[in-house]
């Protein structure tokens, strides 16, 4: 189904000034529908060249949640005639807001209806057409309340007052009707407020009965209610009262023309919220606490293995002992970046600088080497990052080492190792090249020379469950090494 913004550009001569004043309106939706106890429709005149339109587009359609539909079918998209919508025709011509009745097929029960002009900077743009099923006579307290604010909000829509352009008034996560409303005049006194909201102010610690009286001379100050009666503009603010009750606040100006008349503010008890999020927050506490622990345990064990090798005299044992703290050391930069930003997934590429650190840091050769990244992994999930990082810590390591072994490099001075990331919807490659001596022709990746090759295929191999692949490089493609590695994501990346 095409958006508001599509049907307008299509059927429509509409601004998109006035196409964005028309989406605030349809986020306000919800709201005008349950507090008219109707099916709300929005109509803009269809495009013509000559002066006079005859048809209407239907752009939005929002039913009640506090009462059945009238309307079984989606009207949005719809061209509807304008001699079957007289009442919509009359009020978009005469700028006012026209009430009657329709019968939505022939010979149906007619049903009363209003058509409000949506004015936009200025100019009518549209009209919002209120068809209003059966209520109950006498109409109840809460009807006749919500009623006359729905009444307030539709003078608001002819004047050009509302929706505001400063916020959206009704929206996801924010509350509903069904939720509470408070009805206040002028100058903040309750006229009218529901049970609902009634047993939120009870949590906030207001007893007793609430109207006639501002709520600040109960001892409850809730500033958003100030600023949108003093600015005339919508605010919302959360309240709370110790550690265990906390209720929203959705303040809403009620305007005639430039003069605020007074509002209406829709709460909801959001205390269970603010205690799940507690608890969210605490295990993320415990979790950050643990990665934290490990990246220490590791750090000792790295510091144990440095020391070792410190005290031995046998080159091949310093060499293997430096050669497991680099890799104990790559591990721990995986659960340090988890410790600042626990979950499921991290940021990889500040891993793969932390490696890079690393490197250049453990290992020491003769020939000046530059490592250069390229691209970017986005973020890994965490049962990848720590394999891949240790794949990668080694293969950079193996890259500096050997490479240059002899003193050779493409110009004689620096050598050069790059690693280039790139990914997919599925996949993650990561090839690291250098410009170095090359393979021997003897190397063999599936009966490898060191161990570090040893890990760093295996890893690859059984827990990445990807490829490896490496090759010297050809004259065409200029001299050294190539390693590619790509491993499956199975979802577990995003950009």
């Amino acid at each position: 189904m095409a958006s508001l913004a599509e049907l307008a550009q299509h059927h429509t001569t509409l601004r998109q000034e006035d196409v964005d004043h028309l989406l605030r309106l349809t986020t306000s939706w919800s709201l005008l529908a349950d507090l008219s106890f109707s099916d709300m429709v929005l109509m803009a005149p269809v495009r013509t060249d000559e002066e006079e339109f005859e048809n209407f587009v239907v752009l939005a359609q929002m039913r009640p949640n506090n009462r059945a539909t009238l309307l079984a079918e989606d009207l949005v998209g719809t061209v509807q005639p304008g001699a079957e919508w007289p009442l919509s025709k009359q009020a978009l011509t005469i700028n006012r807001r026209v009430t009657g009745d329709v019968a939505l097929t022939p010979g149906a029960e007619l049903l009363p209806v209003w058509c409000v002009p949506v004015r936009s900077h200025g100019q009518v743009v549209a009209v919002m057409v209120r068809l209003q099923g059966p209520l109950r006579s006498p109409a109840s307290l809460y009807e006749q309340a919500y009623l006359q604010i729905f009444e307030e909000l539709c003078s608001m829509v002819s004047d050009g007052n509302f929706p505001f352009r400063e916020a959206d008034v009704a929206g996801l996560g924010l509350p509903r009707v069904g939720d509470g409303v408070i009805k206040m005049d002028e100058t903040g006194r309750v006229e009218f407020v529901t049970p609902n909201a009634t047993n939120a102010l009870h949590r906030l610690g207001v007893s007793g009965s609430v109207e006639g009286h501002r709520l600040s001379e109960l001892g409850l100050s809730v500033r958003g209610i100030e600023r949108a009666l003093g600015f005339g503009m919508p605010q919302v603010e959360e309240v709370e009262a110790g550690t265990e009750a906390a209720v929203q606040f959705h303040c809403v100006p009620l305007r005639r023309g430039e003069t605020t008349t007074g509002l209406f503010a829709m709460v909801r008890d959001v205390s269970d919220l603010k205690v799940l999020n507690r608890q969210v927050l605490n295990k993320e506490a415990a979790v950050r606490e643990v990665h934290h622990r490990i990246k220490n345990n590791l750090q000792t064990i790295s510091s144990l293995l440095r020391l070792q090798s410190r005290r031995s005299e046998q080159d091949e044992t310093i060499q293997a002992l430096m050669e497991a703290e680099r890799r104990v050391r790559s591990i721990a930069v995986v659960h340090e970046v988890l410790s600042r930003e626990p979950g499921e997934e991290v940021v990889f590429d500040e891993i793969v600088r932390a490696l890079v650190d690393l490197v250049e840091d453990s290992v020491l050769v003769q020939t000046p080497v530059e490592l250069v990244v390229n691209g970017s992994l986005g973020t890994l999930s965490t049962d990848l990052a720590i394999p891949f990082a240790v794949a990668l810590a080694e293969l950079l390591t193996n890259a500096v080492e050997h490479a240059f072994s002899d003193g050779s490099s493409s110009d004689e001075q620096t050598g050069l190792v790059t690693l280039q990331l790139d990914h997919d919807e599925h996949t993650a490659v990561a090839e690291v090249r250098d410009n170095g001596k090359g393979l021997s022709p003897e190397f063999s990746l599936e009966k490898p020379t060191s161990l570090g090759l040893s890990i760093v295929r295996d890893l690859v191999q059984t827990q990445l469950h990807g490829t490896i692949e490496m090759k010297s490089l050809n004259s065409a493609e200029g001299t050294g090494t190539l390693v590619r590695v790509v491993i499956p994501l199975v979802g577990s990346l995003s950009s």
